[in-house]
């Protein structure tokens, strides 16, 4: 893969992925406002997305 730009991206049930910059992401995805290389974007989701859970299964827990 090459260095081309990347964007965080999260969809509803909180779960991260990377998306090209230069593309509108996919239906039901939202970027996060972080850009980077693709490594840079994998490693702010790794320090980010802490519960790998999606949030319909997280329930209400305190």
């Amino acid at each position: 893969m090459s260095d081309d730009m990347m964007l965080v991206v999260v969809n509803h049930e909180e779960q991260y992925s990377v998306w090209w910059a230069d593309r509108d992401p996919p239906s039901g995805w939202t970027p996060t406002g972080f850009a980077g290389t693709r490594q840079e974007c994998l490693d702010h989701i790794a320090t980010v997305w802490t519960d790998l859970r999606p949030l319909s299964a997280r329930g209400t827990e305190s």
